[in-house]
């Protein structure tokens, strides 16, 4: 941001000032964005109930996230996953060029818009849901955004990617599916690729947060059991939510995320 001093400022900047000196400008300014921001929770807490008060649909519009749940829930799930994949994106940008990136199962294209879409060349979303991608092509388009309706179990794009990211929804998916899955996105990377993606951790005593869920992991070592047989290098992390427990995962045959030259670690004894 420039900042704004009496030499640099243009004359609608300057009668702005003015007038800023004579009436409470920004106290009203606050006002109105507090009411903006009260009428749109309200708006979106009536969409979510009319979206998951009977039914579970197959995908969640997470603007009902940004515009009302998380203010009262101070829950930053959704924000973690793109960011934590946004890492993975990163770490394959080479001198300068961005990665090509498939998002599987991407929704209504929230994630890929919002975390994915400046950092990369291109990103293709694919999800089976036509309204979904109604949706994404609509509200989460960008130049290079691009959309398919598919079902990833038969239809994944051709071609090769720097990075793939299965968010939120292998766990959509059967162990047999997921399995050979799994062959699929290990050929559609490329040699330094990286996968990245989320999932849920079960339940205590096993049973599915949603009735759409096939198979819910019962620990790291069970997500990762996916990924070694295809990737050199697997990671998989959790964090602890009241709600839920949350799985990470990076898979490549490179560097992970976090072992790239981005990032620098300093270790120091306590006695030191």
């Amino acid at each position: 941001m420039t900042e704004r001093t009496p030499g640099n400022l243009t004359g609608m900047q300057r009668a702005l000032r003015a007038v800023k000196d004579h009436f409470p400008l920004v106290s009203i300014a606050r006002a109105n964005s507090k009411l903006t921001r009260n009428i749109a929770a309200a708006a979106h807490r009536f969409q979510f109930n009319v979206e998951w008060g009977v039914d579970n649909p197959e995908y969640f519009d997470h603007y009902l996230d940004q515009f009302d749940a998380w203010h009262k829930s101070r829950n930053s799930l959704p924000w973690e996953r793109g960011v934590y994949s946004s890492l993975a994106l990163q770490a394959t940008t080479k001198d300068g060029v961005k990665p090509a990136v498939l998002e599987l199962c991407c929704g209504d294209g929230f994630m890929g818009y919002h975390f994915y879409s400046l950092l990369s060349e291109r990103v293709i979303g694919i999800d089976f849901d036509a309204h979904a991608i109604r949706m994404a092509n609509r509200w989460n388009k960008a130049p290079n955004m691009s959309y398919v309706v598919g079902d990833i179990r038969t239809d994944i794009p051709e071609g090769e990617f720097d990075n793939i990211v299965w968010d939120a929804a292998i766990e959509h998916f059967t162990e047999a599916e997921t399995a050979e899955l799994m062959n699929t996105i290990a050929s559609r990377l490329k040699a330094d690729g990286i996968l990245s993606g989320y999932t849920v951790l079960e339940h205590e005593g096993g049973h599915g947060h949603l009735h759409q869920h096939e198979y819910e992991f019962h620990d790291k070592e069970d997500l990762a059991r996916f990924l070694t047989p295809h990737f050199t290098n697997v990671q998989v992390f959790e964090t602890v939510f009241p709600n839920r427990t949350n799985l990470y995962f990076y898979a490549s045959n490179a560097a992970l995320p976090f072992e790239r030259p981005l990032n620098l670690v300093t270790k120091r004894s306590s006695g030191a």
